[in-house]
């Protein structure tokens, strides 16, 4: 199998705009719902544990390779917008 041609690289950010996102990342990541999909996530890996290396999928509450779960089905993540998924555990 061939390697793809694009090449991907970090994004080339000044000292301050890399601070400026990593606020804003971490302000993301802290948020209430984002608490909540961490917290569902990690509940379901102590259920299961021989699904370790997998990702949770709260859409469909399944576990699926990250290349599955990130790509949202070979679809891309803008397909999906700002949906809120129920979380079920």
């Amino acid at each position: 199998m061939k390697s793809s041609p694009i090449k991907l690289r970090k994004q080339k950010l000044s000292k301050e705009a890399a601070l400026k996102k990593a606020e804003r990342d971490l302000a993301s990541a802290l948020t209430r719902k984002r608490s909540a999909y961490k917290a569902s996530s990690q509940r379901a890996h102590r259920a299961n544990p021989d699904k370790d290396g997998m990702d949770y999928d709260h859409k469909t509450s399944t576990f699926k390779t990250a290349k599955s779960n990130r790509g949202n089905g070979g679809k891309g993540t803008k397909v999906e917008g700002k949906t809120n998924y129920k979380i079920k555990n």
